[in-house]
């Protein structure tokens, strides 16, 4: 047996915990210890860069400290965020001063998993005392919109916080039926201040929307630790285009008085079928990419009835010839979905049909 080199094998453990400590140090000082943020500018006085991150910090401070489930979600902020900006920018600041959250808007965003958090009258109160002026929004709960009369009381929409003439935004996201976020519209009553906030400019509000539960990643921005979008890009993609239909619900038991829906086990059975279908073919094409609508007799049921027609025996949707791909079919294939008939050319118009 070969006599083992004392020497060496204490060498290379002296080099190995070496480069460990050196790498320990190298993190410690580009990450852990990077200086948050001045106070005060170079000359001594307060900027309003300096203000707006005081604001966002007393608020992301409390957030912490009552267990907020919030993450940014400002437009403005995560447009930064991206990719290509964080790349120029980097070209640009060498030293970045409050470069993300001080977007040079007067309004920050954030989004709260109001089904993750018990609401806390007591983090209003704390608001108040650390100054802020606050203004909460309230509506009415559309997950009981089905019912003949809405019970309970109405829920929080929308807080909107003030401080030194800067807003917090916090949009209130509430899980639906579909697996999906859904936030309400901003509506102001008669007796509410409409000078408290530039409501024009605020990101949410202007109409209700619905998002997918977007994956978050804990990150440290301009000295403050935010949970984010982890898919920044895709996130402000499905902003510009969350605008929400809540369904006529009074209407449509109007409909059903006049026609009652078919409660036959066959009916019954297709309209299960026909939802399963529709989650499939949702989850298949966002996977891909691509945008997909409600047509024909499905949108009908939707807008009439609120459900599917059951007597209509198929499902209905429709892309954009732009957002044809060859990879389509595969994918359905590949979801369970076998093709069945194709009409049409794909320069123009085409038609596929799936069975069920």
């Amino acid at each position: 047996m070969p006599r083992v080199n004392r020497t060496a094998i204490l060498s290379l453990l002296i080099v190995s915990s070496s480069v460990f400590l050196l790498f320990q140090l190298y993190y410690y000082r580009k990450y852990v210890s990077k200086p948050a943020p001045h106070i005060l500018s170079r000359t001594g006085h307060l900027t309003a860069s300096d203000v707006q991150w005081q604001t966002v910090k007393k608020f992301v401070t409390l957030a912490h400290h009552f267990r907020l489930p919030l993450f940014l979600a400002d437009t403005a902020v995560l447009t930064l965020l991206s990719q290509d900006a964080l790349l120029q920018r980097d070209r640009l600041v060498q030293e970045p001063h409050c470069s993300f959250l001080c977007s040079g808007r007067p309004i920050t965003s954030f989004a709260l998993h109001a089904n993750l958090w018990k609401y806390d009258p007591a983090f209003l109160l704390a608001v108040k005392q650390k100054g802020f002026e606050f203004l909460e929004l309230r509506g009415e709960d559309p997950r009981l919109a089905s019912l003949d009369t809405l019970l309970g009381e109405e829920i929080p929409l929308h807080l909107l916080l003030r401080l030194h003439g800067y807003i917090i935004q916090v949009v209130f996201l509430y899980e639906r039926s579909g697996n999906y976020l859904w936030h309400g519209a901003l509506r102001l009553k008669a007796n509410m201040d409409r000078s408290f906030a530039p409501f024009k400019l605020l990101d949410y509000g202007r109409h209700a929307g619905s998002y997918d539960r977007p994956e978050l990643v804990l990150t440290v921005l301009d000295g403050l630790d935010i949970r984010i979008p982890s898919n920044v890009s895709r996130f402000l993609s499905e902003q510009q285009h969350a605008r929400f239909l809540e369904c006529r619900y009074r209407d449509a038991r109007n409909f059903l008085q006049l026609y009652p829906d078919d409660s036959s086990p066959d009916a019954v059975e297709f309209r299960q079928k026909a939802k399963s279908l529709l989650h499939l073919a949702a989850r298949t094409l966002a996977h891909l990419n691509i945008p997909f609508w409600l047509s024909s007799g499905t949108c009908l049921g939707w807008f009439r009835q609120c459900s599917i027609i059951s007597y209509s025996r198929d499902v209905d949707i429709g892309i954009f010839i732009v957002d044809f791909r060859s990879d389509i079919i595969a994918a359905f294939r590949n979801a369970g979905l076998s093709l069945k008939h194709r009409f049409g050319m794909c320069r123009w118009r085409t038609v596929w049909n799936f069975p069920l």
